[in-house]
């Protein structure tokens, strides 16, 4: 019969000659089938003492069991509210963030562990942006939907310079100004694709592939600009010209894994359970080396990553093995993203909310309504525009950099994480009833997909 022995390491090479048993390691859960558990831990003791080493410190896995019955409830409580808020008509992620406000720090009541829940969220974020990179495919866009190479891309970039002018004339500060311009024109991927699969959608088919295909490229166009204005951010830290050629360098790391990943995934194409080991752990490698080496934000070299893998024939594949983790985690993100709200903040900042709310409309709505038009989309235009109303996931984690680093003030990045609730309700609700009415331009010269 086995035996499972959990263990503390200090987390440093294997080769550095120290092993500690503080209180300041790091867990790390070693399984060990044949060995009784007290005589291997004496053993290794043993032999430790005699090199001049200290012993390794034993760890009964009673004490992870509070961490584990707390994520346990808090999956199950936010599952009760996404379904409580379906009932009502409103996207699940509205009710993961009211889970994620309830337990935070600044609510009354019970306060979940934030660094178990940190950790889960930002895998949950590299997943979720991997896997939304995964999903482009600039080549079938060109092809079936030829105008939104255009659209698209002049959408981010007028919603930006004009909602960044009017934080600029503000008084924010130009970087951070662009930074929240930025955060108004990116629309939420995750919401994009419940409208087009809620069973409530009045959508057709023509208006739900314009959705996803602006959604996409709106993603890489502002993903672009988004890498600019972060090396420009960090020139705080670091100089210009150190902080570029870090930025090119990633860039050519995730030029080598596009050539790459696509003829390893080939080859493990008839091996399931490595074919999706090797999908998650390529994502989670090169958004960690961007982050940890380059200096690039984890969210955007995770979905570079996910650009990587998409250039594979076997991307679809890919992606729909990432589908059931990636509800998973993107329920968890949005949960830390509602931990994050802070009422006294918010108060303070309930006129840059306004501020936000009125940009997204004027600058966000309005605009992708007349570039609709403008480019003679076979859509609605009205759903169209207002089905990619909303900021979300990406916009979270550009104002997270402009907080961190001083661009933004708190209130400001308050008033942020409660626009994202407040456009994402607006979006998922008001786009069902402009769908009463069809509105298909008389012109078209777009087939339909």
């Amino acid at each position: 019969m086995g035996w499972y022995v959990p263990i503390a390491v200090r987390t440093q090479p294997f080769f550095s000659g120290t092993v500690l048993s503080d209180p300041s390691v790091e867990s790390l859960d070693v399984g060990l089938p044949y060995l009784p558990a007290r005589a291997w831990l004496r053993r290794t003791n043993q032999r430790l003492m005699r090199c001049g080493r200290r012993p390794l410190a034993s760890r009964t896995m009673d004490e992870t069991a509070p961490a584990i019955l707390e994520m346990g409830a808090l999956l199950l409580v936010a599952a009760l509210a996404g379904w409580a808020a379906r009932k009502a008509r409103l996207p699940a992620v509205i009710g993961y963030l009211a889970v994620g406000v309830a337990i935070s720090p600044f609510t009354p009541g019970y306060v979940a562990d934030r660094s178990q829940l940190q950790l889960l969220a930002d895998v949950g974020v590299v997943i979720l942006l991997f896997e939304v990179g995964i999903e482009v495919d600039l080549g079938r866009l060109r092809r079936d939907q030829a105008a939104l190479s255009w659209a698209a891309p002049l959408q981010v970039v007028l919603t930006t310079v004009l909602s960044g002018l009017a934080f600029f004339g503000l008084g924010i500060a130009p970087i951070g100004a662009a930074l929240m311009g930025l955060c108004i024109a990116f629309s939420s991927s995750v919401v994009v694709v419940n409208i087009t699969r809620s069973r409530r959608r009045t959508t057709d088919r023509q208006t739900e592939q314009g959705m996803l295909g602006w959604s996409v490229l709106q993603d890489v166009s502002a993903v672009a600009l988004a890498a600019v204005l972060l090396a420009l951010l960090g020139t705080e830290t670091r100089p210009i010209e150190i902080a570029l050629p870090l930025l090119v360098g990633f860039g050519l790391c995730a030029v080598i894994a596009a050539w790459l990943l696509p003829r390893i995934l080939l080859l493990l194409r008839a091996e399931h359970d490595l074919f999706l080991i090797v999908s998650v752990a390529s994502g989670l490698a090169l958004a960690g080396l961007g982050s940890v080496v380059f200096g690039v934000p984890l969210a955007l070299a995770a979905f570079v990553a996910g650009l990587a893998v998409s250039e594979s024939p076997d991307a679809a594949e890919a992606r729909r093995r990432l589908l059931p983790f990636r509800d998973l985690f993107a329920l968890l993100f949005f949960v830390l993203m509602g931990s994050l709200i802070d009422p006294a903040a918010l108060e303070a900042g309930l006129g840059w909310l306004l501020l936000i709310v009125t940009l997204v409309v004027a600058t966000k709505v309005l605009v992708i309504y007349g570039l609709g038009r403008l480019a003679r989309l076979r859509v609605r235009p009205s759903q169209l525009a207002i089905g990619l109303g909303q900021i979300g996931e990406f916009s979270f984690v550009l104002g997270t950099a402009a907080l961190a680093a001083g661009a933004i003030p708190p209130e400001l990045f308050a008033a942020l994480l409660a626009g994202v609730i407040v456009t994402i309700a607006f979006s998922a609700v008001v786009v069902r009833l402009a769908g009463v009415t069809p509105e298909i331009p008389a012109t078209m010269d777009t087939a339909a997909p």
